[in-house]
């Protein structure tokens, strides 16, 4: 049988690989807009985390198997139809992601200073439709919006000395801008409590032993939570616990030697998480034009644990900041007019990963289940969507009778528009060009920016 799947992140290889891996006679071909593969392995996971990037070894394994063919370069629903790939495959595999983030829907969103933490962290990291983002860091107060792992990785980054940056695959340019910046005060704003953190224990655990940064949470938003948790699951315990530490914690507690007392509590730069408020307004400068901080809403929970609802209690506060990162959520967008889509929820409509009413097509990753969870979450996503395709294999539903051409209808097709295709050991020479680069910096690479000067190091 032949198969394609749409995507080449952590969810299309997976899925990839797990099909290959338990059907000897299947081929699978990985199509991604980029001309380079691995999604959000090179693109979402911070600069910092280079052994999070190591699934890109089994990527690499999966794509170089004499069944599985990478085809980069390619927009699926403007290069090529899912129709056109549905008369091509036996099946196809939507695991496209998350190209989008959720808006806050609030007056000011739009001033100048003001981004997705999408974008920034596609600015430090390489992503090519966010390299001219240039954002904004001559304020000394930046505040973001949200209490997740996104956010706890866009404070760690603006806070991080530069000499723990220089030593990442951090692009150059937002290497240049970071050393420049005036950012010394990151606020961590969430419209719920501490018990609702999106964020996971590593991550704080990072942040509170970021050098030369101190933590700032305020003891009495911890009061009474040690009885609350005493029942919570184990994970979400622990960080609570780490949170209560943490703000009762006197600078330099742990070890009262004079330095280090003298050290923390002249940390040059500071953060904090801030709860219960939910943002009203960015509010501008006289000129109209540049954001000069939040109005926010005071909130109230209504009811418990992960269910609770932050209800505004009328009460105000603003609080002053020229740099705003809304971390409220990245979103799937629909594709291709051919495929359902529930833009309540903006995911695919599916069950294991077949699409609700259409035959032979299935969705896996984020598009399949929403925004949410690691790598190790969306693998697991992808290996659940392979069994319902390799079942429907085996029982019958896919009818492999009617022989397919693949890559052949396909070449075909982008040719006629005018597309060629990157194929893998295209990428590879990318990449051995990134890794050349940045050896000469000390660095594991230096990442390509422009698709321009990629397909160029190709000889297009």
């Amino acid at each position: 049988p032949r198969l394609c799947v749409v995507g080449s992140g952590p969810a299309g290889f997976y899925t990839a690989q797990h099909i290959l891996k338990h059907h000897g006679g299947a081929r699978v071909d990985i199509y991604e807009k980029l001309p380079v593969p691995f999604g959000l392995v090179r693109f979402g996971v911070a600069p910092d985390h280079p052994e999070v990037k190591n699934v890109i070894n089994a990527f690499t394994q999966t794509a170089r198997s004499e069944r599985c063919a990478y085809y980069g370069n390619v927009t699926v629903g403007k290069d090529v139809t899912v129709a056109e790939l549905r008369q091509a495959y036996h099946a196809v595999v939507l695991s496209y992601g998350a190209e989008d983030n959720r808006v806050l829907g609030i007056p000011g969103e739009n001033l100048s200073g003001v981004y997705s933490a999408r974008a920034f962290v596609g600015w430090y990291n390489g992503l090519p439709e966010n390299r001219d983002l240039k954002p904004d860091l001559s304020c000394e107060t930046a505040l973001i919006l949200g209490h997740g792992n996104v956010a706890l990785d866009v404070a760690r980054i603006l806070l991080s000395p530069l000499h723990l940056l220089r030593k990442t695959d951090i692009t150059d340019s937002s290497l240049a801008a970071l050393a420049c910046s005036k950012v010394k005060r990151v606020w961590l704003v969430g419209r719920r409590g501490p018990l609702q953190v999106a964020f996971t224990i590593k991550e704080l655990r990072e942040m509170i032993n970021l050098p030369g940064a101190r933590p700032v949470l305020n003891p009495a938003d911890f009061t009474g939570l040690e009885n609350a948790i005493k029942d919570a699951p184990r994970p979400r315990k622990r960080l609570t616990e780490l949170m209560i530490k943490t703000a009762l914690e006197k600078p330099g507690e742990k070890t009262m030697e004079v330095q280090a007392v003298a050290a923390q509590a002249a940390a040059p730069r500071e953060w904090g998480l801030k709860f219960q408020r939910s943002p009203q307004e960015v509010l501008p400068t006289t000129d109209g034009r540049r954001a000069r901080g939040v109005r926010m809403a005071l909130t109230r929970l209504e009811g418990s644990g992960d269910s609770a609802k932050a209800i505004p209690t009328g009460d105000v506060e603003e609080l002053e900041c020229g740099l705003v990162l809304s971390s409220i959520g990245y979103r799937s967008r629909p594709l291709d007019p051919a495929v359902p889509f529930d833009t309540q929820r903006g995911v695919i409509p599916n069950s294991s990963g077949r699409v609700e009413g259409v035959p032979g097509l299935y969705c896996s990753g984020w598009v399949k289940r929403g925004p949410t969870g690691v790598i190790i979450t969306t693998m697991n996503d992808s290996f659940d969507t392979a069994q319902s395709v390799l079942e429907d294999l085996r029982v019958g539903v896919l009818d492999v009778s009617a022989s397919r051409e693949g890559f052949g209808a396909v070449e075909s097709i982008l040719g006629s528009r005018g597309v060629r295709p990157v194929s893998f050991s295209d990428w590879e020479k990318i990449d051995a060009a990134e890794v050349a680069r940045g050896k000469a910096a000390g660095k594991p690479r230096e990442k390509i920016v422009d698709p321009q000067e990629m397909l160029q190091l190709i000889g297009r």
